[in-house]
């Protein structure tokens, strides 16, 4: 079911083939069947991500079947499992060289909240150092949660406005985190 309102045809364009539509929802349409997520895992919930990738479950089907490892390539950065102080930095790094428009997804109790490891060298949720959008629950978190919060994604991508990301909001959201 898609969101994307028809509306009447103006006059002198109506028949067979013609409808019209917002550029934000055709460009939202096709942003989100299209994501290019690269995954930055590095524990368990990794492996639950390569069983969400495999066969029985096929995350190709929702338009997501290019996985990019590559940050200037990708549209979704995908946290999975626990984050290191020191591996901070190299997360950032990573978010950073990402281009617009871009969305976050921690998936797991400990991208979202440390998990278990509540300690000094843990970080206690990747949204201490960059935005996130879904958070995905779960230690480590089903397949099924994994396909849901990406279904959360393409919710989120096809309904931003084209304009959403030069809005004062985001702009302020971005200032926040230290990022111009």
């Amino acid at each position: 079911m898609s969101d994307i309102q028809i509306v009447g045809a103006p006059a002198g364009v109506e028949g067979a083939g013609f409808f019209a539509t917002s550029l934000d929802q055709a460009v939202g349409l096709a942003r989100a069947n299209s994501l290019w997520p690269l995954p930055f895992a590095t524990s368990c919930c990794g492996i639950e991500f390569m069983a969400t990738m495999a066969s029985h479950y096929d995350l190709s089907r929702f338009g997501a079947e290019r996985l990019s490892f590559s940050p200037r390539q990708a549209d979704l950065l995908m946290v999975m499992g626990t984050i290191a102080k020191k591996m901070g930095p190299v997360l950032r790094q990573v978010y950073l060289q990402m281009a617009e428009p871009r969305w976050v997804m921690a998936v797991g109790a400990c991208a979202s909240s440390g998990g278990i490891f509540d300690t000094y060298s843990v970080l206690q949720g990747i949204d201490e150092i960059i935005p996130v959008d879904v958070y995905v629950p779960g230690c480590p978190p089903r397949p099924e949660a994994i396909i849901d919060g990406f279904m959360h994604i393409q919710e989120l991508v096809k309904t931003e406005s084209l304009r959403r990301r030069n809005a004062p909001e985001y702009q302020k959201l971005l200032a926040s985190y230290g990022i111009q």
